[in-house]
């Protein structure tokens, strides 16, 4: 009886020190991120709101290439775009970022309320959020432990909200033409490879029970 107790015992303090868990680490979100994002939404997207708020239909995974993860979240905690990228400021004010931020060694970081607007794919972003994975440089490439954070928070985004898709942030014009397409400007985009094909693939085969679309074809 005692073994057993002990084998219960065992097996609990294990199964914690393995679950995933999301820390919250949020970047600036006030009145001026807030009127960029109510602008982006009304001018990209023809979206007239009153609060900066999405609608989750789809999942975009992303790398930032940017080695750290401090140095990463730097690059998305400003509201304002900062001016070395001039392309992406003729189009709107409103600094990059994601809902999301997985570390080298796995941890999420939750950078925003999950349903707050996030500018992180051209087209999309009114009902994409966004997972960034720190990395995705030659030196510093993505891990496996960010690909197993990445299947468990598209499982529990999908468990959550009415998620129809998971996609590569490479994918994103796949979805011209289609209902969730809603930029304005025929010649607004960027090509992306991020996160990388394989990576994609093995979260796509791992999150197959849950029964997403697959990406549109061209």
């Amino acid at each position: 009886m005692k073994c057993s107790v002990l084998l219960i015992v065992f097996i609990a303090f294990f199964s914690c020190k393995s679950a995933q868990k999301i820390v919250d680490k949020p970047i600036v979100f006030d009145e001026e991120r807030k009127a960029l994002t109510l602008a982006y939404l009304s001018n990209r997207y023809g979206l007239e709101q009153e609060l900066p708020i999405i609608e989750p239909k789809m999942v975009v995974l992303h790398w930032t290439a940017i080695p750290t993860l401090e140095k990463s979240f730097t690059a998305f905690n400003k509201s304002a775009l900062p001016n070395w990228r001039p392309a992406l400021v003729n189009k709107s004010g409103l600094n990059v970022s994601s809902q999301f931020l997985v570390a080298q060694d796995g941890t999420i970081y939750r950078l925003m309320p999950e349903t707050f607007m996030a500018r992180h794919v051209i087209g999309l972003n009114h009902a994409a959020i966004g997972i960034e994975n720190v990395g995705g440089t030659k030196d510093t490439p993505l891990t496996e432990a960010q690909l197993k954070s990445n299947i468990w928070l598209v499982t529990y985004l999908a468990k959550k909200y009415d998620i129809q898709y998971v996609i590569g942030h490479y994918e994103y014009t796949n979805f011209e033409g289609h209902p969730l397409w809603l930029e304005k400007d025929a010649n607004y985009r960027t090509e992306k490879t991020d996160p990388g094909i394989d990576f994609v693939n093995k979260v796509k085969s791992a999150t197959k029970s849950l029964n997403l679309k697959p990406t549109p074809l061209k």
